[in-house]
């Protein structure tokens, strides 16, 4: 059996979708800045669809402004804050949780002496406190960034919460919404920026969205012909743009729906999951993203499951990753509190409404399976527990 089960990876694109996008990238090949008719049809295309993301978000047309990604969204937003708030400061308070398109982008300008960071920590579900935001707050601080639902471990953030907090200080609220939007309803009262990406859920890869509170005037990351009001230059992809729009529609139509189904096939993997001796569920136990199943196993890496897993035909992921030929944890586990050798065991299942009750009884064997193989590999497993040199390790 082949199961996709890495849906916050990237997700399959919707039949529906290419349908919407076919006549974009077929006989409307028209580019949205030149003043004929087939032009007009490709801008007409384009507002159509800056219209439906906005009202599908509950937020103002004006506000909408399409990327080139989720990372691209994001760059823009936080460099162009620090820059249009020089005079004010260029102190900026995020999370130990964030996803790296945040977390390197920033610490990339603390490096270059273009802002003061300050990263809050979380509790053992990953979550942030609001005392901890309102605590941090300083004169000069110019941007509050958190994300709305973690990528590794699901965990929600009180994000309406948070972003009062940041209103009542006069202090500019961006939150990454990434994996959230598509698979939770959004509560935007008390955002000023939002980052969306197409292809989380079911749309097309390369194509994303910033969304910025009218009143909020940041400048371009990328300099060139003045397109989408002025803030990112580039011919405008309409196929993806209108992919987008068509994506998040049917995203949000069926939500509910799509909720229950997935939310089914999770709770039937995190049960058998949790039958394994020595496995902990990471996150929040219930306000987590519907389809995110996050498990750390002791004296287990976490390349070894992904690749039993794919031998077994699951597609899933680690939180660790394999760089410059040292094996780093993941700053997620890591943030919440899990020991170094805890934390490479990791394995993230991440599931979409196409995936049933029959695959879900399937990765629960198959993960049992690679679990047990590779313990029996495993010089830090012994006698049905994990070994002392295990735990001195820690």
């Amino acid at each position: 059996m082949q199961v996709y089960a890495d849906h916050a990876a990237t997700t399959p694109l919707k039949p529906e979708v290419l349908e919407a996008m076919m006549p974009y990238l077929t006989e409307q090949y028209g580019n949205a800045s030149s003043m004929y008719g087939l032009a007009r049809s490709a801008k007409k295309a384009l507002e159509a669809a800056r219209e439906d993301v906005a009202n599908l978000l509950g937020v103002d047309k004006r506000g909408i402004y399409f990327t080139g990604s989720g990372t691209e969204s994001n760059n823009t937003a936080i460099k162009g804050v620090l820059t249009a708030l020089s005079r004010k400061g260029k102190h900026v308070i995020t999370t130990a949780v964030e996803h790296h398109a945040i977390i390197h982008t920033l610490e990339h300008l603390r490096k270059s002496g273009h802002c003061e960071l300050t990263v809050l920590p979380v509790d053992e579900y990953g979550a942030v406190s609001p005392d901890d935001l309102r605590a941090a707050l300083r004169d000069d601080t110019v941007l509050v960034t958190i994300m709305t639902a973690n990528n590794e471990i699901g965990t929600i953030q009180p994000i309406d919460e948070l972003g009062a907090i940041a209103r009542e200080r006069g202090v500019w609220f961006h939150t990454d919404a990434v994996q959230a939007i598509g698979h939770v309803a959004p509560d935007t009262q008390n955002i000023d920026m939002l980052t969306l990406s197409a292809h989380k859920f079911g749309g097309p890869k390369g194509v994303g969205a910033l969304y910025l509170r009218p009143g909020i005037i940041i400048p371009p990351l990328v300099d060139g012909g003045g397109h989408e009001g002025g803030l990112r230059s580039g011919t405008e992809n309409i196929a993806g743009i209108v992919g987008l729009a068509k994506a998040l529609s049917l995203a949000t139509d069926n939500l509910a729906e799509n909720t229950k189904k997935v939310s089914a096939v999770s709770e039937t993997v995190k049960r058998g999951l949790s039958e394994i001796p020595y496995s902990h569920l990471t996150g929040h136990p219930e306000k987590r993203l519907p389809g995110t199943v996050s498990f750390v196993f002791e004296a287990v890496e976490g390349e070894s499951l992904v690749l039993g897993l794919d031998a077994k035909g699951v597609a899933a992921s680690s939180g660790s990753a394999c760089s410059s030929g040292t094996l780093d944890p993941s700053h997620v586990l890591l943030a919440i509190g899990l020991p170094h050798e805890v934390a490479h065991g990791s394995l993230r299942l991440t599931f979409g409404e196409e995936n049933t009750a029959e695959e879900a009884e399937y990765v629960v064997k198959a993960v049992a399976e690679v679990v047990a193989r590779a313990r029996e590999m495993s010089p830090l497993w012994s006698g049905g527990k994990p070994t002392e040199r295990f735990w001195q390790n820690m």
